[in-house]
């Protein structure tokens, strides 16, 4: 695995925030701006961690990259979450779902999701 991660984010001012977070962390942060261009550069690339904006993708998607990598964590994204959202994220294989505003925290998740997957203690 790559040390750096794959953002689907829908948002353009958004994905240069977390990007600009991501990257002090992390060697790359390739953002994507479609499902396509997002599941080909995992497959390339097989990073850290991802970070999906579930508003714009899919939660099959999110079950579907699981059953594909079921090590990689998955940190999804929503403008409003609730409840039920984390709920439906978390049974399709993520790890964690955050506010996409709040950057500081899926930087922190996405943190603590890669030392969790190494077995270190985050």
């Amino acid at each position: 695995m790559g040390n750096h991660v794959v953002v689907l984010e829908s948002d353009p001012g958004i994905a240069r925030t977390l990007a600009g977070k991501l990257s002090t962390h992390f060697h790359a942060v390739l953002l994507t701006r479609s499902g396509d261009e997002f599941r080909e550069r995992v497959e390339q690339q097989r990073p850290q961690a991802v970070v999906v904006d579930v508003e714009y993708s899919r939660l099959t998607e999110v079950q579907n990259l699981h059953r594909e990598f079921p090590e990689l964590p998955i940190v999804c994204t929503h403008r409003i979450p609730d409840e039920q959202l984390w709920i439906e994220a978390m049974d399709a294989g993520a790890s964690d779902v955050c506010r996409s505003d709040d950057t500081q925290d899926v930087l922190n998740s996405v943190l603590r999701q890669v030392a969790l997957s190494h077995g270190a203690v985050a």
